[in-house]
């Protein structure tokens, strides 16, 4: 079966998509141009499913590179034939391949290879073929005895010959196959906490493992637990086919630290019943015991390790990629949260002894002020703190404070409501989460774009810009840093990165970029473009003013027409000459658009004022199919028009949630079991949600308290960013520690 072929039913598309697909990856067409504008290429599937297409082609070209070069290397020892090829063409994943080719793998020095070299493979046929015979197994054995050899007696030939038939049981495909089913089945993933003396370790505390993220403060502490953190898991037991992955990764970190010792429990007598189906042996024969003995030696030193290290890293890698699938699924909506137009905003850093830092940004993010205040210990200069917040609010008319939800968050939090019940304007405010914010702010980034500025004011403006533009923000931090998601630092980090950058980049082509005024770091995320053109880009029109039309890209140094075809449907200039350049629509389809447009009597005038809101109305009745044969398209593409018409540049992350905004503040001392919060969705993760509810700490929503059916993932029902009712079920103040419910609050409102 063709490639092709195969991605098309493991996708469930016509064959012709997935040949449409493949071609247009291999041509250097990214996914998001792939998915916005070839949807008659490929059904209209996706950016997410187009990725996972793109992976498993890229999964099974290297399977189909490593099967030949698999075959090649068996053809050139002179042993392949029929068998071996039928077997390899029937493989499905890269373990079988792996499996059928190693008895012709060429091996490192083994107890087998010594014993081969040693003339002993002949003994080793005679003990597996169970012959009758009138000799004993000695007396047959001494016939190998050899000096030059270094075989010196029967019992020497027997042993080598025994490491033999052991290797030859463990290399055979069909029984490791065999084998690694049942185990996967059956086995139990077991740990217990090793003892002092057991432990290498002489560490006293270890990272934090239930909690899903790794938390640093921008003083540099990094907050630790004690081994006592692995108590749940001693004694522990799971079946392997049911453990679920924050386990695994739990108990994989435990055993990395050298607090758990990890294993494998299994029933050993149904695996040496297993091979004894494939290897009989015959009783009362002179080779009975040798054999009965080489098959426990082949499974315990050869197939069970093996085996083990085999089925622990499938584990390993399952649970990856579920963690790094809830990365993807947390990043997403935290980029695409409503950003917060048209308002000043103080952006408030929060920290202790290096005080609270401020920036104030006006409506386009450009940073007008900046200050420090003490109202946090040990200073505590409240009263100096509240004059200066007051007069930067006044002087610059700000809206809203955007406070750092890290180091002092609660008392700056405080402060900032207390102020805000004495000043003259109406002044809200909002936690955002100020994960990576330091990062940022001491990078080289961050310093090419405040050059001049102390590294700790850099913070506050750019946990500002995360409420004025979370996506815009956010792209400038290393995407693991933001703080979605469980053991990131535990993730195959190449992996990770691959994953969210796919994230990122899906995001902000689906929000489209204003080329005019996005920085360089917002620019290389667009379709097409890289670091180099985005730099380009912010030359060309330093140099030579604001892009007037989008036919102007093509004067940016080194941005070709492949280039131009992948990226301009996704860079819009407001206020240009040509309203279709403020939309999403591909300048490939202006001639199009202005077809459809007239059918209906409507020109690109109409557009620009907004009286084309009844065009899909029109369209409709017209007949979709119909007007986009007229007009020379498809009907995914010309719908896509029609929405871009009628709403021209519009952005889309409008339609989320708008984040809550409050003039007050509560402490988790005022909380009380029973009572009814809004709350805002700040992590989803394979046992619950944290939600923020304006104290301090966020609560906890497990997985049974989300909602009253059945679900195997809290995403099914949550998304960071999301505003929810819940209901505090459980309180532990002096742990910290609050149990929320949103089914109970859910069910009390209705």
């Amino acid at each position: 079966m063709e490639i092709y072929e195969a991605l098309a039913k493991e996708f469930n598309i016509k064959e012709e998509y997935s040949n449409n697909l493949i071609n247009l990856l291999d041509e250097g067409s990214t996914i998001p141009f792939i998915a916005r504008y070839r949807k008659e290429m490929h059904g209209s599937l996706d950016d997410q499913v187009i990725r996972q297409f793109a992976d498993r082609l890229t999964y099974l070209r290297n399977f189909e590179d490593r099967k030949k070069t698999i075959i090649k290397s068996i053809d050139e020892q002179g042993k392949l034939d029929d068998e071996i090829l039928k077997k390899l063409d029937e493989a499905k994943t890269l373990t079988e391949l792996e499996d059928i080719y190693r008895p012709f793998k060429p091996k490192r020095k083994t107890r087998a290879t010594e014993a081969i070299a040693k003339g002993l493979e002949p003994l080793a046929d005679i003990i597996m073929a169970q012959e009758k015979t009138d000799k004993t197994l000695e007396e047959i054995a001494s016939e190998y005895i050899s000096e030059e050899k270094g075989v010196e007696n029967a019992e020497q030939a027997i042993s080598g010959a025994k490491d033999i038939i052991a290797e030859r049981i463990s290399d055979n495909s069909d029984l490791r196959k065999e084998l690694r089913e049942f185990l996967k089945k059956s086995a139990f993933i077991t740990s217990v906490i090793k003892k002092p003396k057991e432990s290498k370790s002489k560490k006293e505390e270890v990272k934090v493992i239930d909690n899903s993220n790794k938390y640093e403060d921008k003083e540099g502490s990094e907050k630790n637990t004690t081994a006592d953190t692995y108590a749940v898991y001693d004694n522990f037991k799971q079946e392997v086919s049911k453990i679920p992955s924050h386990r695994i990764l739990a108990i994989n970190r435990g055993e990395k630290e050298d607090f758990l010792k990890v294993s494998l429990e299994f029933n050993r007598e149904k695996c040496l019943e297993i091979i004894a189906e494939n290897y009989k042996i015959l009783p009362d024969t002179i080779f009975t015991e040798a054999l009965t003995l080489t098959h426990e030696d082949s499974f315990d030193r050869l197939i069970e390790p093996s085996l083990e290290r085999e089925i622990r890293s499938d584990l390993t890698d399952m649970a990856n990629e579920q963690a790094i699938k809830n990365f993807e699924i947390n990043l997403k909506p935290l980029l695409m949260e409503a950003p917060l137009k048209g308002k000043r905003i103080l952006g408030f850093d929060p920290g202790y002894r290096m005080g609270c830092k401020l920036a104030v940004i006006d409506e386009n993010g450009t940073v007008l002020d900046t200050a420090v205040i003490y109202p946090t210990p040990p200073l505590k200069k409240i009263d100096e703190s509240k004059q200066i917040m007051t007069k930067l609010i006044s002087k610059w008319g700000v809206d809203v404070i955007s406070i750092g939800n890290g180091t002092a968050s609660k008392e700056s939090e405080i402060f900032c409501a207390d102020l805000i019940k004495t000043l003259q304007r109406k002044v809200n405010y909002a936690v955002v989460s100020e994960a990576g914010a330091s990062i940022y702010s001491a990078s080289k980034l961050g310093a090419e774009e405040f050059p001049d500025m102390n590294v700790n004011l850099r913070s506050a403006v750019s946990i500002a810009r995360r409420l004025q533009d979370p996506l815009a923000e956010l792209i400038k931090v290393d995407v693991k840093s933001i703080g979605v998601g469980q053991y990131q630092h535990d993730m195959p980090q190449k992996r990770l990165t691959e994953v969210l950058d796919g994230v990122v980049e899906d995001c902000v082509n689906k929000v489209g970029v204003d080329i005019n005024t996005a920085s360089p770091s917002l620019l290389k995320r667009v379709s097409g473009l890289n670091e180099g053109l985005a730099k380009n880009i912010v030359s060309y029109r330093e140099k030579n003013g604001a892009f007037v039309t989008r036919a102007d890209f093509l004067k940016v140094p080194k941005l070709g027409a492949k280039a131009f075809e992948q990226c301009a449907g996704f860079l819009k200039i407001v206020n240009g000459e040509e309203i279709l350049d403020n939309t999403s629509v591909h300048p490939e389809s202006y001639e199009n658009a202005r077809q459809l447009l007239k059918v209906f009597k409507m020109t690109e005038e109409d557009v620009k004022n907004g009286t084309v809101s009844k065009l899909p109305e029109l369209v409709n009745d017209y007949g979709e199919e119909k007007l986009a044969s007229e007009i020379g398209i498809g009907v995914p593409t010309m719908n896509d028009i029609v929405s871009e018409l009628v709403k021209p540049g519009r952005d889309i992350r409008e339609e989320a949630q708008h984040i809550e905004l409050r003039t007050d503040v509560l402490s988790i001392e005022d909380l009380k079991v029973g009572m009814i919060l809004t709350g805002t969705v700040r992590n989803v993760i394979d046992f619950g949600a944290f939600i923020d509810i304006g104290v301090h700490q966020d609560g906890l929503v497990h997985i049974s308290e989300i909602c009253d059916r059945y679900i195997k993932h809290p995403s099914e029902e949550l998304t960071v960013g999301q505003i929810v009712k819940v209901k505090v079920i459980s309180l532990d103040i002096p742990k910290k520690r609050i149990g929320l419910s949103i089914k109970n609050a859910t069910e009390e409102a209705e």
